[in-house]
């Protein structure tokens, strides 16, 4: 009998991949729903709930969404758990997730802010409740990168467009810094680009805590 090639992937990982496909088959059953419910919503709005923080890094919008995050997971997550450990990546991806959305909800804190003062006579209830929900595994995957760039920064890795070969350090340097003046300039809107800035920051600071405490490895 045929082994399932999905064997061979860590069980952090591979369990990671089932609860991100069961969502996403889930959302397109009934979308309206799954959205509402489980997506990160502003936390002064109505519709935010306090399992959202947990349940965005699990939803995605769309089969590129999905497809693009779910084949870097697996691409970059089965090396990083082996490196780190079963019980220490799953820590590493749910803490990478949650600060993904605590710096996008900061940004979206200060904007909001900034915006009342503008308009005072603005009711802010509104301002709060018309904040788009943000969902997806990004923020966590963007850490897991961050990872294992410092774990392998002479991995060479190629885009599959344009077909450019550099070191994993370099790739990754090059991706944050994309995000961070698109997020800056507002160039591409609808893209959370603070919360993949969170993820690679907290993957960064984690690392790093690690490595000087001596337990990267144990």
């Amino acid at each position: 009998m045929a082994q399932n090639p999905l064997e061979n992937i860590p069980v952090v990982t591979r369990n990671l991949l089932y609860v991100n496909v069961i969502m996403f088959v889930a959302t397109l059953i009934n979308p309206a729903f799954m959205k509402d419910t489980f997506s990160m919503a502003f936390p002064l709005s109505t519709e935010f709930r306090w399992w959202q923080p947990l349940t965005h890094m699990f939803m995605h919008d769309g089969w590129m969404h999905i497809f693009f995050n779910m084949y870097s997971l697996v691409m970059f997550g089965m090396v990083v758990e082996r490196a780190l450990g079963t019980r220490k990546f799953i820590w590493f991806y749910l803490i990478t997730g949650f600060g993904a959305v605590l710096l996008h909800t900061g940004v979206e804190f200060l904007e909001v802010r900034h915006l009342i003062g503008e308009y005072p006579g603005i009711d802010p209830q509104s301002i709060y409740n018309s904040i788009p929900g943000v969902l997806g595994a990004s923020g966590a995957v963007y850490g897991v990168l961050v990872a294992f760039a410092m774990l392998y920064p002479q991995a060479k890795l190629t885009l599959i467009f344009p077909p450019i070969t550099l070191d994993a350090k370099w790739w990754v340097i090059i991706f944050i810094g994309i995000e961070l003046v698109t997020g800056i300039t507002g160039t591409q809107m609808g893209v959370a680009h603070f919360a993949h800035l969170g993820g690679a920051l907290f993957g960064w600071l984690l690392i790093r805590y690690w490595r000087k405490t001596g337990k990267l490895y144990r």
